[in-house]
């Protein structure tokens, strides 16, 4: 078996004498990666979808094909779901609160120029 082979969405993984591994190497219960796409440089990464691989190396080449498939990109980043922490959209009021007490940091008080603009 060739061990640079490279694996797809979907393929079945060998071990060394070239087997197929059965069990959680089989797919069925590969990580869930989500995916993130630069589409020019300067922008920021936006989430592209969520798709299924062994490892992060598998995960990256996988977005690649599903994900920027007419060269919509120009960076990738393919995080495993479960190190995304997130908030509670039921819980907002209590997390953002405390931002409304620093009224100093919004830019209200001051006149902009008629020249700026999008601010």
């Amino acid at each position: 078996m060739n061990l640079l082979r490279k694996f797809y969405y979907g393929d079945i993984p060998e071990d060394k004498s070239g087997a197929a591994v059965t069990g959680s190497a089989s797919g069925h219960d590969w990580p869930l990666w989500e995916v993130f796409i630069r589409s020019k440089n300067g922008l920021e990464h936006k989430h592209a979808g969520s798709l299924h691989a062994a490892d992060a190396r598998m995960a990256l080449e996988n977005a690649r094909d599903v994900y920027t498939r007419r060269m919509e990109g120009v960076s990738i980043w393919v995080v495993e779901s479960k190190h995304i922490t997130a908030s509670n959209p039921e819980e907002a009021g209590e997390l953002y609160e405390p931002a409304k007490d620093k009224v100093y940091r919004h830019p209200t008080f001051y006149e902009l120029p008629d020249e700026v603009n999008h601010m």
